[in-house]
């Protein structure tokens, strides 16, 4: 069975992305311009959903996972992309964590 000791690596990626993006969009409603920072919290909370989804799925040994991994990847790709943009700190961590996420959910579709 498939399972948490499988995607070990995945998950652990998932969960700290999806942590950083919760922090990352908290962080972005006390900067100064917010409304500018609208596209940024939208994607952070959508990734940090995915990714939580992802990690409960592979961690469930589900058929799905991968499928779902894949659909995470490309959330996590826009979602570092527009962190990318902003020279927030917060963002810039979130960027990186965001690509370090993406690679894991693409090594899993090639399993």
């Amino acid at each position: 069975m498939n399972g948490y000791n499988q995607y070990k690596d995945c998950i652990e990626a998932c969960l700290k992305c999806a942590a950083i993006c919760n922090q990352c969009a908290t962080a972005c409603t006390y900067e100064d311009d917010v409304a500018m920072m609208a596209a940024c919290i939208r994607l952070d909370m959508e990734c940090a959903v995915l990714c939580y989804a992802a990690a409960q799925l592979m961690s469930m040994g589900s058929s799905q996972a991968t499928r779902m991994c894949l659909i995470c990847g490309d959330i996590c790709e826009a979602c570092g992309a527009e962190c990318a943009k902003h020279n927030h700190e917060h963002c810039q961590l979130c960027a990186r964590a965001c690509k370090a996420c993406a690679d894991e959910c693409r090594k899993m579709n090639n399993r």
